[in-house]
């Protein structure tokens, strides 16, 4: 796929699950459920254990199932590395160019983080196919409007906060897509390994977007 075809599917799916397995032996049946319940935008973070490793592994299972990115990005390596492993997407908590120039580079959209209006500004401007903004669990969704206002070019994609009561809120403010963790990826379930609860959850947050 192109990088305006990635970008595409992130957005028609809206619903990006944020990953931080326990174990590398998690990876694939967690993501598995989640293609199952309905999630196919899948963000495995690097606080995965061997998240290349995983990475690789869910691709080569899943195919075209699920569209695998990589989360947690600090540097341009790194970026580089998990696009090599098979990441269509790169997500970083933080601004810094290099790691847009890099995933560009290899025709692969990335998120590039923010939490100000400037940050979000410079992240636009260092080619950030979307903002990430978190943690947006402080922000609420009267900060993602006032934002949006001055700044309506901006694609934020908030991460933190988002629940199934309130994730249909952040589509009406104007967000393309929401990252999603614990609230769908339950620490309930990483401790007891509860693959067709995580299927159930995947179906409801589906449903109600």
């Amino acid at each position: 796929m192109t990088r305006p075809e990635i970008s595409a599917r992130l957005v028609s799916g809206k619903l990006i699950a944020v990953i931080r397995a326990k174990r590398f032996d998690q990876a694939l049946p967690l993501c598995r459920a989640l293609v199952e319940g309905g999630i196919t935008n899948l963000e495995i973070t690097l606080s995965t254990p061997e998240a290349l490793k995983a990475i690789r592994l869910v691709v080569s299972e899943l195919g075209n199932a699920a569209l695998v990115g990589v989360g947690t990005v600090l540097d341009a390596a790194t970026a580089t590395a998990a696009i090599e492993a098979g990441a269509e997407f790169v997500v970083s908590p933080i601004c810094r160019p290099e790691i847009a120039q890099a995933a560009h580079a290899l025709g692969k959209p990335v998120m590039l983080g923010a939490y100000t209006p400037t940050e979000a500004q410079l992240a636009h401007e260092s080619g950030a196919d979307f903002v990430k903004l978190f943690p947006a669990d402080g922000l609420g969704l009267g900060y993602i409007k006032s934002l949006r206002a001055p700044l309506p070019h901006l694609r934020l994609v908030p991460t933190g906060g988002v629940t199934l009561d309130n994730v249909a809120d952040f589509f009406a403010v104007g967000c393309p897509a929401v990252g999603v963790g614990s609230s769908l990826i339950t620490a309930k379930i990483l401790e007891t390994d509860d693959w067709a609860a995580l299927r159930e959850l995947a179906a409801r947050w589906v449903a109600v977007v």
